[in-house]
């Protein structure tokens, strides 16, 4: 099955690149066109005159109207709030008091240690599954035939390129 498609699929790749061939050679067979006719030369363009520009009025602007001063207006003094005086008791004069030392110990705490075991048991041995092969080769590919099956009563035209090179 896989050859017939791969055989008309090489049948169909001739008879489409069969046409661009005919094409190119009936190309290659055909003369130069001719010379293009030479273009009409163009009129030239007419200068046109330059427009004047008339000139701008030069009267006086009258004055801008100056600003009018606007009186400044005055705020209230901000009220203030005396701040309270705190009366403290005052320090006393002799030395001050030591505070406090605590004792520290002088024997460390002993720090408590895991206990060693002398063997684990052996731990039962499983066998491992297999694990099947990959494949590195690839398989042959399929012969292209070099001979076209005849049909009784049809002729059928030789492909070039799948049959063998003839003897000279």
């Amino acid at each position: 099955m896989a050859s017939r498609s791969c055989l008309l699929l090489v049948l169909l790749v001739t008879l489409f690149s069969s046409d661009a061939s005919f094409a190119a050679r009936h190309l290659l067979d055909t003369s130069a066109p001719e010379a293009a006719p030479a273009l009409p030369t163009l009129p030239p363009i007419p200068t046109l005159p330059k427009p004047t520009v008339p000139s701008l009025p030069t009267t006086q602007l009258p004055p801008l109207p100056s600003m009018p001063t606007l009186p400044k207006p005055s705020l209230p003094p901000m009220p203030t709030v005396p701040l309270p005086k705190l009366a403290a008791p005052p320090m006393p004069a002799g030395p001050m008091p030591s505070l406090p030392r605590p004792a520290i110990p002088t024997n460390v705490p002993v720090i408590p240690t895991i206990p060693t075991i002398n063997a684990l048991p052996p731990m039962p041995k499983t066998p491992l599954p297999t694990i099947p092969s990959i494949p590195t080769s690839i398989p042959p590919m399929p012969s292209v035939p070099t001979n076209m099956p005849s049909i009784p009563g049809l002729q059928l035209p030789p492909i070039p390129f799948l049959s063998p090179p003839s003897s000279p």
